[in-house]
């Protein structure tokens, strides 16, 4: 069977955003992804609100027939807005101000107390749990210890590889990192900066259960139209598979 995949659609609100208007509308960009074969949908709610907003996390929870995947803050203010959406999942992410999107991975063993009661909440209100974490043993380790559901890794540094680079040891900690997180109980994602021509990689990690992508996705809709760039990506999953 295929990898799933989430379709992030931050990047239609920044669109909108842009002129402070009412279109494009994420919810429907969201619908078309759904109608092309999307097994998820995820959106950064963050604290600076520069794309996603309440309102569309809102609508997306009605509207939507397959999960809905909210990132936030790992802060009390990041689970005060999201809790009262219930979506499927919320990933906890390093958030900075000043970055133009998330860099680098959540440090679970610095925040592991901290954590803890975050991921108590979001359960106690039914939704499941990923932590957003670079492929590193000791970070899987405390995420499975705090009972978090799901880490995703980050493949920042994969993707950022310069032409003519060899991607064999980025590669290896992310196949390694999904083999100890399937031993220790975790569903095994990930994402950033994965597009059509790198996905096929990690998406043939076989621990690797579901991919997260946006930008790529987004930027390719642009030019041919959601549903059309949903089906490529789709098309380029299957490829991987043995």
């Amino acid at each position: 069977m295929s990898v799933r995949l989430g379709v992030n659609i931050d990047h239609v609100a920044t669109l909108r955003q842009a002129r402070g208007a009412h279109e494009p509308e994420p919810a429907a960009a969201a619908l078309l992804a759904q109608g092309a074969g999307a097994h998820g949908i995820t959106i950064h709610l963050r604290a600076d609100r520069r794309h996603i907003q309440e309102r569309d996390a809102r609508l997306l929870k009605e509207v939507l027939a397959i999960p809905l995947n909210v990132e936030c803050a790992a802060t009390a203010d990041g689970l005060e807005a999201v809790v009262p959406v219930k979506p499927a999942w919320v990933t906890l992410v390093p958030e900075a101000r000043e970055e133009p999107t998330t860099q680098g991975g959540l440090d679970a063993v610095f925040l592991h107390a901290h954590l803890r009661q975050l991921v108590r909440e979001l359960h106690a209100s039914q939704i499941r749990v990923s932590l957003f974490v670079d492929p590193q043993p000791d970070q899987l380790k405390v995420a499975a210890k705090l009972e978090a559901d799901g880490v995703e890794f980050n493949t920042g540094p994969y993707a950022d590889l310069g032409p003519g680079s060899d991607p064999a040891l980025e590669l290896g900690r992310l196949r390694e990192a999904a083999r100890l997180g399937s031993r220790l109980g975790l569903k095994v994602l990930a994402g950033h900066g994965l597009d059509f021509h790198n996905v096929g990689a990690v998406a043939a990690i076989p621990e690797m259960e579901e991919v997260n992508i946006g930008h790529s996705i987004v930027g390719r809709a642009v030019l041919v139209g959601m549903e059309r760039a949903v089906r490529e990506m789709l098309a380029a999953l299957r490829e991987s598979q043995p």
